[in-house]
């Protein structure tokens, strides 16, 4: 007789008090899902064959929003591949110009392709902090989740960064994203200790590659995108959202991404966080509007919202160490 399956304990039911918003001082913007690659790990699903990207309204909303508030202290920009979508240079150097941190999340890889071959060097003399997906220091495992060929393209590319001061400079951070093997079978795992996994990546990548980095972040798989596409092809979604339940660590919820940073998607909408933003869960103001950013600019602040939006993937975020857009949290 098969053992009926326990259900996950909704993630709202683990909070023992109001989950709400800090002050805002990080803008993390997705500029579409166009990419040159199609990662098996994906959670925004991004690949070659998407149109979806930034337009020129929403655009220009973002930087009159980067250039009001000065409580904004970083601009993070993702996609897809945010090199190849529009808006990416106009806002990095609105960002930089305000003397914000600018952040590109990229896959390295980009820099190969024909039109983007100038791209280490934009992002050298605007000193963007470059955060790149290696998901292992193996070229097996990495082709595996990103594609054959796509381990030496990113070796090639972090010499590239290095050779223009990458990794050694105090004022070009390279910082390198690890994320675990999205598992076939129930022998689940969380991400390995940060600091333990850093110290191996930059003795290996050193001694074969001559590679200097400055931090890893280790990243967990939420059940989201193609993550949940994978674990539910193999009847593996439950049994790990419980996985992560079980490890729930109520200390990494004050510093959650969450907490204190927007999300906004290419239509202008606005999300707590990228894996809301992807699940289709809006932030809210108290009345229970849905927010975008013209909206913000109307109301003049970006301190609208009070209660931040939960669903059961945000055990991924609080379990063991914790897991955010800048690695482990604890």
């Amino acid at each position: 007789m098969q053992v009926p399956a326990i259900a996950t304990t909704p993630f709202s039911q683990k909070l023992k008090a109001p989950f709400l918003k800090h002050q805002i001082s990080i803008l993390q913007i997705n500029l579409g899902k166009i990419c040159n690659l199609a990662c098996t790990h994906c959670h925004v699903e991004a690949s070659p064959t998407r149109t979806e990207e930034l337009t020129p309204e929403i655009c220009q909303q973002l930087i009159e929003i980067i250039r009001r508030f000065p409580e904004i202290q970083t601009v993070d920009l993702t996609g897809g591949a945010p090199e190849m979508l529009y808006g990416f240079h106009a806002l990095v150097k609105a960002a930089r110009e305000l003397g914000k941190e600018a952040i590109v999340r990229s896959n390295l890889t980009i820099y190969f392709e024909k039109g983007y071959t100038d791209i280490p060097e934009f992002f050298a003399q605007n000193q963007v902090r470059v955060v790149a997906s290696m998901p292992c220091y193996l070229e097996d495992n990495v082709d595996k989740m990103r594609g054959k060929g796509v381990f030496d393209k990113s070796i090639q590319a972090l010499q590239w960064l290095n050779r223009l001061g990458y990794g050694s400079n105090p004022d070009l951070i390279l910082d390198l994203v690890y994320n675990p093997p999205l598992p076939n079978s129930n022998k689940f795992s969380l991400a390995p200790n940060q600091q333990g996994l850093e110290i191996a990546y930059k003795t290996h990548l050193q001694e074969h590659f001559g590679l200097v980095f400055n931090n890893l972040f280790t990243i967990t798989n939420l059940p989201i995108g193609r993550s949940k596409f994978h674990l539910s092809h193999r009847k593996l979604e439950e049994e790990y959202s419980q996985f992560l339940e079980s490890h729930f660590n109520p200390d990494t919820l004050d510093r959650l991404m969450c907490r204190n940073q927007l999300s906004i998607d290419y239509q202008g909408n606005i999300y707590d966080c990228d894996f809301n933003q992807m699940e289709n869960l809006p932030a809210r103001s108290p009345n229970g509007e849905a927010l975008t950013v013209a909206k913000i600019l109307e109301l003049g602040s970006l301190d609208i919202i009070q209660k931040i939006q939960t669903d059961d993937y945000c055990y991924g975020c609080t379990a063991g160490s914790g897991s955010s857009c800048g690695g482990a949290l604890l």
